[in-house]
């Protein structure tokens, strides 16, 4: 069974991280989404948060796989027994960042094989900071937030200070 890794802090998940997964699911039986701590970022949603979201957006689906890691990416592949890592790019910024990411990791992970998936043309300005930002200045969120997961996302907004 062929499985990927696509990890990221998906503060929220998006339109966009869904794409990337429905693109995984083509072509890996089985998409370990994983919710990363990220100690230097300061998310809104905690992560058990943001897991709800997604295990919630990929519920009709078994071969996605939600989790919370804190660690390397490395690390996170060894303990889903892949060497498959999937990274989302909507532009050059993103790719040249992943780009330096990938070296790095691959000298601690020689069998590493990182895949980028582009952006949809239609998603390539959709980031999690842009739906926060709507949220702030209570703008409608057109299609950047999934609809299964846009009441709960909006829902658990309320509490946080935006």
């Amino acid at each position: 069974m062929k499985r990927c890794v696509f990890a990221g802090t998906f503060d929220p998940p998006t339109s966009g991280h869904r794409s990337v997964v429905e693109a995984c699911l083509k072509i890996f039986d089985e998409v370990v989404v994983a919710v990363m701590v990220n100690t230097k970022k300061r998310p809104l949603l905690s992560e058990e948060e943001r897991k709800t979201l997604l295990e919630k957006l990929f519920a009709g689906n078994p071969a996605v796989k939600v989790v919370i890691f804190e660690g390397a990416a490395v690390d996170l592949l060894k303990s889903q027994n892949t060497v498959f890592y999937v990274r989302g790019v909507r532009n050059s910024t993103d790719f040249e960042y992943e780009t330096a990411d990938y070296y790095a990791s691959k000298k601690l992970m020689p069998g590493l094989v990182e895949i980028y998936i582009p952006a949809d043309q239609d998603k390539l300005q959709l980031s999690s900071t842009l739906v926060k930002n709507s949220v702030k200045f209570k703008k409608e969120l057109f299609d950047y937030v999934p609809e299964e997961i846009e009441q709960d996302f909006l829902k658990m907004m309320e509490d946080k200070d935006v």
